[in-house]
C-alpha cells in the first residue's frame, strides 16, 4: 500500500494543470494569502476525501479474494485504463496543430480573487482520477497502528508538498520568488502535454499491473 500510495501523491504534487492554476493564483495580488488559501482547501479536501474513505470501510480493509476486495482492485484496473486513455488522447493532441486558448474566465480576475474563491478552487482542480487511485488503495488500511496513521497523513503532505513549497518559498522571498514562479509557470505550459503523458502512462500501468496481480496471486 505504501508504495502506491507514494506514486499516486507524487502523481498529485506535480500534475501540471493543477499547479499551473496554483501558480497563477500565486503570482497575482494578494498572491501569498490567496495561495494559502488555495493550499488549505486542496489539503482539507484531500483529508475529506481519505477519512470518508476510512469510515466508510469501517475501518476494516476486506479481506483478500472476497468480493469487496475484488471490487476495490477493479475499480483501480478501471482508473488506470482511464490514465493510459488519457495519455494516449494527448499524445495525440500533441501531434496535431494547437489553436491558441483563452484563459479560464477566472483568470481574467484573478487580481480580484477572494480568499473563499481560491479555498474553493483547489477542490475543483483536483485531479479527481488520481483521488479516486488513492481511495481505492486506502480500502486496504486499517488504522490500528500508528505506521497506517502516518502513512494516510504523509500521503496527504506528499500529494501537497509542491504547492507548500512554493506557498512557503513565495512567502519567505516574495521579491526574489516572483521570477522563478514565472519562469517556472512558463516551463510547465511548455511541458505540459508530455507530463501528462509520462505520468498518466506510468500510474496506469502500474495499477493495472499491481491490481492484476493481486487478483491472480
Amino acid at each position: 500500500m505504501t508504495l502506491d500510495l507514494i506514486l499516486i501523491a507524487l502523481g498529485k504534487a506535480f500534475d501540471p494543470i493543477p499547479l499551473t492554476a496554483f501558480l497563477v493564483v500565486l503570482l497575482s495580488e494578494r498572491g501569498v494569502a490567496k495561495g494559502a488559501a488555495f493550499v488549505s482547501g486542496w489539503l482539507a479536501s484531500l483529508a475529506a476525501v481519505v477519512t470518508a474513505t476510512v469510515l466508510l470501510t469501517g475501518n476494516g480493509p476486506p479481506r483478500p479474494h472476497t468480493s469487496p476486495a475484488a471490487t476495490a482492485l477493479a475499480v483501480r484496473i478501471a482508473l488506470g485504463v482511464v490514465l493510459l486513455a488519457a495519455a494516449i488522447q494527448q499524445w495525440r493532441r500533441m501531434r496535431q496543430r494547437k489553436k491558441p486558448k483563452k484563459p479560464p474566465k477566472w483568470q481574467q480576475h484573478v487580481d480580484h480573487m477572494s480568499l473563499w474563491f481560491a479555498a474553493v478552487l483547489a477542490p475543483v482542480v483536483q485531479p479527481w482520477v488520481l483521488i479516486g487511485a488513492g481511495a481505492a488503495t486506502v480500502v486496504e488500511a486499517k488504522l490500528s497502528s500508528w505506521a497506517s496513521d502516518l502513512t494516510l497523513a504523509l500521503f496527504c503532505l506528499l500529494a501537497s508538498a509542491s504547492y507548500l513549497g512554493l506557498e512557503i518559498y513565495a512567502g519567505f522571498w516574495t521579491g526574489r520568488s516572483q521570477a522563478f514562479l514565472a519562469s517556472f509557470r512558463t516551463w510547465i505550459d511548455a511541458h505540459t502535454d508530455q507530463i501528462i503523458i509520462a505520468g498518466s502512462l506510468i500510474l496506469g500501468f502500474w495499477l493495472i499491473g499491481k491490481s492484476i496481480y493481486l487478483i491472480v496471486s
